[in-house]
């Protein structure tokens, strides 16, 4: 195989497939990156057996063929070569020649036959959204999948289509967060669970270009991003996703409207009283027209008040402040609407469109006269 190519399409290349790369693994043939030109295309893949990303780069190709590169070492070479042409040549014994200007590397590779090729999707019935839109709702999703395996579900999001409606939904058994979209078609019903880590890296792909769209492929088992000229295949999580319907609820006693960058800030302001590891609580106090934020920890003690305006009875509760600002951030609105029944019960966060709703838990706390 002998390929010419320009050093930034190489090493955009080498950058997308890298996040399917697994850290660590027994089987050594999934370190590397297969290059692959038999196609008449220059074909950079990378596969942890979960996660497989496969990408078209730019260039020429001299003699067709394919090889497995270690994927640290060739990222490392071609990122820190001159901003030149990079041309890679291989033999029948898979030793690898990479050059650029006066540099020359060697490197062993391995039998592009023994690497482990994406499984083979058929791509029909494609659900279609903007980059822009998809790389958004993960964004606003993403933070409320659980961080460990305790419970496979949570580590991965909702994603439940139907007709013109995207509902994606995580949770970690604190908090949920939901966002709907309208799609630009119908589409039959469907309902998968998508692992957050797989979401994390589409999202990081993704140009987030409003006018380009990303096609989303199902089959029992495998989710197929398809955009630009690069498609990543990943594993669904098996199992019936949790009834959230059940956990929303429209009944409260406490309405609070607020400028949500005021509040935001004010929760930011209170969590430098807070030692990183720390588990200390912002204890919120509704009254009519304000909201009193109090914050005491072992470094001080903060208070604040903000103007609100409220519907229903005075209300004392209790937030992981994290939780609150999670949530807050990745709303765009000038004014957020709060509900909440009372202080062990959840507050929810949502529009009237109900296109977000956060749901978060109330916690504990004991008040200090």
């Amino acid at each position: 195989m002998k390929i010419v190519c320009k050093k930034s399409n190489l090493v955009s290349g080498v950058q997308t497939v890298s996040k399917a790369v697994p850290s660590k693994t027994t089987m050594s043939i999934l370190e590397c990156i297969l290059v692959d030109t038999r196609n008449g295309e220059i074909k950079l893949t990378a596969n942890d057996m979960e996660l497989g990303i496969e990408t078209v780069i730019d260039g020429e190709i001299i003699e067709k063929g394919m090889i497995a590169l270690d994927a640290r070492i060739f990222s490392e070479i071609v990122r820190k070569l001159p901003d030149n042409d990079i041309t890679i040549t291989t033999n029948d014994s898979y030793m690898t020649t990479i050059t650029c200007e006066k540099a020359k590397f060697n490197i062993i590779g391995k039998p592009g036959d023994d690497f482990s090729f994406l499984p083979e999707i058929e791509r029909n019935d494609s659900v279609m959204v903007s980059q822009f839109t998809l790389k958004e709702v993960v964004r606003q999703t993403i933070f409320s999948i659980a961080d460990n395996d305790n419970n496979r579900l949570m580590t991965g999001e909702l994603f439940e289509i139907s007709n013109d409606t995207l509902k994606v939904v995580s949770l970690d058994g604190h908090r949920i967060s939901i966002r709907k979209i309208t799609l630009k078609n119908s589409y039959a019903d469907k309902k998968v669970v998508v692992p957050g880590k797989t979401l994390s890296e589409v999202s990081k792909i993704l140009s987030g270009d409003m006018d380009k769209d990303v096609n989303i492929y199902f089959t029992d088992r495998h989710i197929l991003f398809e955009f630009d000229r690069t498609i990543v295949v990943s594993r669904l999580i098996e199992g019936e996703y949790f009834n959230i319907d059940q956990m929303l609820s429209s009944d409260y006693e406490t309405k609070v409207r607020i400028n949500k960058k005021e509040l935001l800030d004010c929760i930011d302001r209170a969590t430098l009283l807070v030692k990183e590891g720390d588990k200390k609580p912002i204890i919120i106090n509704i009254m009519d027209g304000s909201m009193e934020l109090k914050m005491n920890s072992t470094m001080g003690s903060m208070d604040e008040e903000i103007d609100i305006s409220k519907e229903g009875k005075d209300l004392m509760i209790g937030f992981n402040p994290k939780f609150l600002i999670d949530s807050l951030r990745v709303i765009d609105d000038e004014e957020v609407d709060l509900y909440m029944v009372n202080p062990k019960a959840p507050c929810f966060i949502r529009n009237a469109e109900e296109s977000y709703i956060y749901v978060i838990l109330p916690v504990n706390f004991i008040t200090v006269s």
